[in-house]
């Protein structure tokens, strides 16, 4: 047994209205009715849109909700610049789950800011990690909604994550709205089928 202080350490990073915190409660209620404890901590409240927000989930975990530096088995990141923000957390055996699909600031739109190229965001964490890197709203688009952007990836991180693949999906299919249920199904699947 590792000197790890928990079963499994991940970071969720993205922008404000993409749906962070619900990826966060599948995987933290998940988690717990397998009877895992869970330790989750929202670092930056700034839900409002086009703000940071991350979230640090710690499953199996008795310590405090935050993650050390380098100590996540995971990144999960809803936007490519969002991924680069928090790589410090990652351990440097960890993962990168990533949407290629930017949400530009204000200071970018308005010309007072430039973003990098993502190809150019994806080689560099490429040069110290495991990145798997995929355009993630376009794969929910073709679920039937953009809005399952964050659904897609919970998918892909379900082969990482130590919690049976039926739980996860149980809860997805009980917080979303009833009507969207076969489209984030869908999702999630493909977004589990794009990690080999």
């Amino acid at each position: 047994m590792s000197s790890k202080a928990s079963e499994f350490d991940l970071v969720i990073s993205g922008v404000g209205g993409q749906g962070a915190i619900l990826a966060s409660d599948i995987i933290g209620r998940s988690a717990v009715l397998e009877g895992k404890s869970v330790r989750a901590a929202e670092t930056h409240g700034m839900a409002q849109r086009g703000g940071s927000v991350v979230n640090h989930i710690r499953i199996g975990c008795d310590l405090g909700s935050m993650i050390p530096l380098k100590g996540a088995d995971c990144l999960l990141a809803l936007e490519p610049v969002e991924a680069l923000r928090y790589i410090e957390f990652l351990a440097d055996d960890g993962v990168i789950i990533m949407n290629t699909e930017s949400v530009y600031p204000v200071t970018v739109s308005t010309g007072k800011a430039t973003y990098p190229p993502v190809d150019s965001i994806v080689e560099k964490l490429k040069e110290t990690h495991r990145v798997i890197a995929f355009n993630a709203a376009e794969k929910a688009a073709e679920a039937g909604s953009r809005q399952a952007t964050n659904v897609v990836l919970v998918g892909a991180l379900s082969n990482f994550l130590p919690i049976k693949m039926e739980t996860l999906l149980d809860r997805v299919k009980e917080m979303v709205p009833p009507k969207t249920i076969d489209t984030n199904v869908k999702a999630f699947e493909m977004g589990r089928s794009m990690v080999e």
